[in-house]
C-alpha cells in the first residue's frame, strides 16, 4: 500500500490519508470544502462547495497519478438532498465518464459542510 499526500489539497483533519494506492487502485477519502491554503470553507452555496470539493479531488487524484477520467466509482454525501440538482450540475463538469455512484443525504457533515465527495480510480 501507498499513502497519497498532497499539500494542495487540505491535510486530514483526523487519522487518516488522504488518499491510498492498493494494487493499482486509488482509494480516497471524503474530500469537503477546506481551502488548502487558509484552511476555511469555501463558500456557503452547494454550487461554490462542490467546486471546491472537486478541486481538492483533482489534486489527489493528480499526485496519485490518476485523474477524473480514471473514476470507477463515488460516494457523495449531501447535507440537504434539495441540493441534489445543483450538485449534479457540478459534479457533471468534472466526473465527465459518468463512474458508478451513490449519492446520499446526512443529517451532518464534518465542519457543517454541505457536501463531501470520494473516490476510486485506476492509477495510470
Amino acid at each position: 500500500m501507498k499513502v497519497v499526500y498532497t499539500d494542495k489539497a487540505p491535510a486530514a483533519i483526523g487519522p487518516y490519508s488522504q488518499a491510498m494506492i492498493l494494487n493499482g487502485v486509488l482509494f480516497t477519502s471524503g474530500q469537503i470544502p477546506v481551502d488548502p491554503a487558509t484552511g476555511e470553507i469555501s463558500g456557503d452555496t452547494i454550487e461554490v462547495q462542490a467546486e471546491q470539493v472537486m478541486k481538492n479531488l483533482g489534486e489527489v487524484l493528480k499526485e496519485a497519478g490518476s485523474s477524473f477520467e480514471n473514476a470507477v466509482k463515488t460516494t457523495c454525501f449531501l447535507a440537504d438532498m434539495g441540493d441534489f440538482a445543483k450538485f449534479n450540475e457540478v459534479y457533471a463538469k468534472y466526473f465527465v465518464n459518468k463512474p458508478a455512484r451513490s449519492c446520499v443525504a446526512v443529517k451532518t457533515l464534518p465542519k457543517n459542510v454541505l457536501c463531501e465527495v470520494e473516490v476510486i480510480a485506476a492509477v495510470d
